[in-house]
C-alpha cells in the first residue's frame, strides 16, 4: 500500500462509530476523514469529500437499503463499499452483494477482520468472509433464489473457469496471479471481461452466474 486510505463512517449510533474509530486507530494506512450520522449527512459529507472506502451501516435492511446503495454505487463508481449491519439473515447479504456492496460485516466483526476487509476491498475490489460464502454460494443453489438470473449461459475459456474457482474460493489477485503464472494486472482484466460477458456488476454477480450455470460447486 503506497499512500493512505481514506475511510469514512456512516452509522447513526455514536458508540458504533467510536468503536471502529478506536479499532482502527494506529492502524497502518488508514485515515478516517469523516462520519455522518444519517443519510442526509452522509450525502452532504460524500459530496464534499468522497472517501475511498465507505463503511456504512444499514438499518432498514429492505428496498430502501438497497435504492440507497445503488444510488451511492452509481453516483461514485470507484467508491468501496462494506456495509456494517447488526443482520446476519443471508438473503440480505446476498441482495446488498448483488446490488454493489464490496464487503458485507455484522457488528459483532473484529477490528483485525474490519481491517483486513479495508485492505482486501482496496487491493481486490471485494472481501469475502465465511459468513458473505455461505450467503452468496451455498444460499444460491436453492433453485428458487437462481433461476431468475442468467438464462443464456455464455462460454468461459480454460482460463476464465480457473479464475472463477480461484475467487470462489477467496484468493486474492495476487494469490491468484502466482497460481497460474500471470501478472495481477493480467488476473484484473480476464476478471473484468469475464463480468462483462456475462452480464454481472459486481463480484457477487459473477459467482451467482457459475453457481446458476453449474460452474461452480460450493
Amino acid at each position: 500500500m503506497e499512500r493512505l486510505i481514506q475511510l469514512a463512517l456512516a452509522d447513526e449510533i455514536k458508540i458504533f462509530r467510536d468503536g471502529i474509530r478506536m479499532a482502527m486507530k494506529n492502524r497502518d494506512y488508514i485515515s478516517i476523514i469523516w462520519e455522518a450520522e444519517d443519510s442526509k449527512e452522509l450525502t452532504k459529507k460524500l459530496k464534499l469529500k468522497t472517501p475511498d472506502v465507505l463503511l456504512m451501516d444499514i438499518r432498514d435492511p429492505g428496498a430502501n437499503a438497497i435504492k440507497d446503495l445503488q444510488l451511492i454505487k452509481k453516483e461514485y463508481p470507484d467508491l468501496k463499499i462494506i456495509i456494517f449491519s447488526m443482520y446476519d439473515d443471508y438473503e440480505i447479504i446476498r441482495e446488498m452483494m448483488e446490488y454493489g456492496a464490496n464487503a458485507y460485516l455484522t457488528k459483532r466483526t473484529d477490528g483485525d477482520e474490519i481491517y483486513k476487509a479495508i485492505l482486501a476491498c482496496m487491493n481486490d475490489d471485494f472481501y469475502f468472509n465465511e459468513l458473505v460464502n455461505t450467503a452468496v454460494l451455498f444460499k444460491l443453489q436453492e433453485k428458487k433464489s437462481v433461476k431468475r438470473y442468467y438464462p443464456h449461459p455464455v462460454k468461459l475459456n480454460d482460463k476464465e473457469l480457473k479464475i472463477l474457482k480461484l475467487i470462489s474460493e477467496d484468493k486474492t489477485t495476487e494469490e491468484i496471479s502466482e497460481e497460474i503464472f500471470l501478472s495481477p494486472r493480467t488476473v484484473e482484466t480476464i476478471r473484468q471481461n469475464m463480468k462483462t460477458k456475462v452480464g454481472a456488476k459486481t463480484i457477487a454477480g459473477l459467482l451467482m452466474y457459475g453457481i446458476r450455470n453449474k460452474l461452480l460447486h460450493p
